[in-house]
């Protein structure tokens, strides 16, 4: 864990509450995105050596996160998270247990009221978390299986996750000179389209050729990855002609993606400014549809995305250094 960054872990025992005070070094969407997206809660969201596994997430009042932390003997240890209140981009309130794989709720562990609050603070964000228990002792059953400790662990995660998004895009492009690209998503079959790409073109892949989302945790301080995306291609870029850059990655359906000829290809426009970025993105979208608002986001840069008015589909990514 940064030690730069704002923690504090206290428990309340005359109330049965825990409380949690934590800085991330990211703007606020970055990190509401971290606590709030299937695929990123994988990445961080269970201590080491566990792993987090998603079976299904519906994030809105009255939906349920369901989950497993996975032993490095592959025993799955079952939750759910019962969400009852969202405030978009500022809070959530859930119910938290203990399950089976269907979602049947143990009895035999007692169940935690969470609520996620965030705020901006100068480039970073505050979370404030608030668990409340019906009883002292069943405060005290969770504390005694080391709640603080695997907590702790699973917040330097995120922090690590973050800054390995940040190591990879700077990899890939050193400075911020302005360039145009072509960004195609493909189902799962990356790997496959850019090999053949590359046997056409006859140019190597750029920076250190094709990353997976198992190349993150390459050394012990890097965060688990789930099992299920470690061979998808995360990122690979491939010089094809005329300087131009095609850019890839997998967009699977159990990542929440729905390709379809049309939303799976964009031209990506890569500023020389943050102003630069910002002018382009207003004046391109007007009258289209935005599908992700211009935004610092984990990898480093001032992106978004959007579908302009006549239906082509363009990404604007400002690599911030």
């Amino acid at each position: 864990m940064n030690p730069n960054l704002y923690f504090d872990f206290s428990v309340d025992k005359q109330n049965n509450t825990i409380h949690v005070k934590r800085q991330f070094a990211a703007q606020l969407p970055l990190v509401w995105d971290a606590w709030t997206r299937p695929e990123l809660l994988d990445q961080w969201w269970a201590p080491k050596p566990y792993r987090t596994e998603t079976k299904s997430m519906d994030f809105r009042e009255g939906g349920t996160w369901l989950y497993a932390m996975i032993s490095p003997e592959n025993e799955a240890h079952w939750c759910r998270a019962d969400y009852y209140s969202i405030e978009q981009g500022r809070s959530f309130a859930g119910l938290d247990a203990f399950c089976d794989e269907a979602g049947e709720v143990r009895t035999d562990f007692p169940r935690t009221n969470w609520n996620t609050e965030f705020s901006a603070q100068d480039g970073s964000t505050m979370v404030n978390i608030t668990l409340t228990y019906e009883s002292l002792s069943d405060l005290e059953q969770i504390i005694s299986l080391g709640f603080k400790e695997g907590f702790t662990m699973a917040l330097g995660n995120l922090d690590q996750y973050l800054e390995a998004q940040f190591r990879l895009r700077s990899e890939m492009k050193p400075d911020n000179a302005a360039r145009v690209c072509t960004y195609l998503n493909f189902p799962g079959n990356t790997e496959e389209a850019f090999l053949f790409y590359q046997s056409v073109f006859h140019h190597p892949f750029s920076g250190r050729g094709i990353q997976r989302f198992g190349d993150l945790p390459a050394s012990a301080d890097h965060p688990p990855v789930a099992e299920s995306l470690k061979k998808m291609i995360l990122h690979v870029e491939l010089p094809i002609t005329a300087n131009h850059i095609l850019m890839g990655t997998d967009a699977p359906k159990e990542m929440g993606f729905d390709l379809v000829a049309g939303n799976n290809m964009h031209i990506s426009i890569e500023p020389e400014t943050r102003d630069e970025a910002m002018r382009i993105f207003n004046e391109l979208s007007a009258d289209g549809k935005i599908t992700m608002p211009l935004q610092d986001m984990f990898w480093g840069a001032y992106f978004g995305s959007f579908t302009d008015r006549y239906g082509i589909n363009w990404m604007i990514n400002f690599q911030n250094k």
